[in-house]
């Protein structure tokens, strides 16, 4: 079992002794005697040293730290997956888990328990809540001359704000889980469990308030510049942080989605001739470099022309030209026939407005 591992076994034992319903207390019969009752009558203002009840209480505690939860055998098909975690079951593949695919065969079933939860009335008796991968491996392995392999699960009372807490401390552990699909599991539980409070949400998984942000500023970024990354897990914080302020910034916006929409097609191109992607970090830069390109390389956005129109709502036409040293200068170009009057009639408002006659 590596060092890691091991690590976060404990952590989701400790999360699930948190979360979960508190053990029946023992029957103090069990427990009392002579020095109990000495210490239950000592003065309050004795030095604070445990009494035995009070050391007693906690060797308890660390003995049911230690003892394994009972654990079931199910099939993966008794299990739905929970939405609410963070990893995209649908993107799970062969290649992904191909190293637990050959540890669960190897041992005949999963070592680490996945969670579940009853799900009564439901198509499925549980509903999965840790353990995503596991599942599919073992999935894999039934649906491939294996179908003797059980998954192994322990089964928790929680409720949706309980198990996404759960989940969320073990796909911190993970590296395969990526930074956007943490970022957007968080956007979707900030307003399902937090009722869009980001400091309640970040108190509840005693992390960082700007981690939370940088998170959530990820999962904001346009689907655009998402594709513009060859793989989802090329996409990380940091980029999130540079390109971010950017994109709220409209002079900048289009013309960060347009370089984003032509490296999407570059990187398919190139996936397609069996070539090296562009990595995270370039279009990044690239991205970056769009908000910044020198206005001379930009193609300018064509102005309206005002129009000269008549009172009947015919357009007579336009004003190319108003500035106090070049004059007024005007296209007459009537849409359909127009008489003369009209014609006049058009201009005037234009010739008493032109610059060149306001004092």
């Amino acid at each position: 079992m590596s060092s890691a591992g091991g690590r976060r076994r404990s952590l989701l034992a400790n999360a699930i002794e948190s979360i979960g319903t508190t053990p029946a207390p023992t029957s103090v019969a069990e427990v009392v005697d002579a020095e109990v009752l000495v210490d239950r009558d000592k003065p309050v203002d004795e030095p604070s040293t445990p009494s035995f009840l009070e050391r007693r209480g906690i060797a308890f505690d660390e003995i049911a730290r230690t003892v394994k939860r009972p654990t079931i055998r199910l099939k993966p098909s008794e299990c739905s997956i929970w939405p609410g975690n963070a990893r995209d079951h649908a993107a799970l593949s062969h290649e992904r888990c191909a190293s637990l695919i050959d540890s669960i065969r190897e041992e005949g079933t999963n070592r680490e328990p996945v969670v579940v939860r009853r799900t009564p009335n439901a198509e499925t008796p549980y509903e999965l809540i840790v353990g995503t991968r596991r599942h599919f491996s073992v999935s894999w392995l039934n649906a491939n001359n294996h179908s003797e392999i059980e998954l192994v699960a322990r089964i928790e009372t929680l409720d949706d704000e309980a198990a996404f807490r759960l989940a969320d401390l073990e796909n911190r552990e993970r590296e395969d889980v990526t930074d956007l699909e943490r970022a957007r599991n968080y956007r979707h539980a900030v307003d399902a469990y937090y009722n869009g409070v980001r400091t309640q949400m970040a108190d509840r998984l005693a992390i960082a308030k700007q981690n939370l942000h940088n998170l959530l500023q990820l999962a904001e970024l346009p689907d655009e510049v998402v594709a513009a990354f060859a793989e989802p897990g090329d996409l990380k914080v940091r980029h999130g942080m540079r390109l971010s302020p950017l994109l709220k910034n409209e002079q900048h916006r289009d013309a960060i989605i347009a370089a984003a929409v032509a490296l999407g097609a570059e990187q398919q191109a190139l996936k397609d001739a069996g070539s090296d992607k562009i990595e995270g970090i370039k279009v990044c830069e690239r991205l970056a470099a769009a908000a910044v390109a020198p206005a001379a390389t930009r193609k300018p956005v064509p102005r309206a022309k005002p129009a000269l129109t008549a009172s009947s709502g015919r357009e007579i036409g336009q004003v190319l030209a108003d500035t106090r040293a070049k004059g007024l200068t005007i296209n007459i170009n009537p849409k359909g026939t127009a008489s003369v009057d009209e014609i006049l009639e058009a201009l005037r408002p234009a010739l008493e407005s032109a610059k060149f006659s306001r004092n």
